[in-house]
């Protein structure tokens, strides 16, 4: 029987949160997601709570699924549904990036990190 995490009160600025909130701030400034994914790599290969791994994991597959996505958007641009595309991506890396973040604030692990969805 594992002990329960202690639940922090307010915000809790967390490794995962830190990630999560640079995906998040790179819908207004563009390049803080790559800092967020340089963070990840470098945070997963520390020392840390069991819980945080599976954040790690899948931040990092977000932003290179992402990237897969944007990439193929791209392709589809001459064609115009290209940029319907990217509006999905949007969507799709948001609702990711904020459900990490709300499990983050619960210091709860990541369920099935392998998904491509959300």
């Amino acid at each position: 029987m594992t002990t329960p995490v202690p639940q922090p009160s307010g915000f809790d600025m967390n490794r995962p949160t830190v990630v999560s909130l640079l995906y998040l701030a790179s819908f207004i400034t563009g390049i803080t997601a790559l800092i967020g994914v340089i963070l990840a790599y470098v945070w997963k290969g520390e020392l840390f709570l069991d819980w945080e791994a599976s954040h790690f994991r899948w931040h990092i597959r977000s932003f290179w699924i992402g990237a897969l996505y944007s990439l193929v958007s791209t392709l589809f641009v001459f064609i115009l549904i290209g940029y319907l595309m990217y509006a999905a991506v949007a969507v799709w890396f948001a609702v990711r990036t904020v459900k990490a973040l709300l499990a983050a604030q619960r210091r709860a692990p990541m369920p099935n990190v392998e998904s491509w969805l959300f």
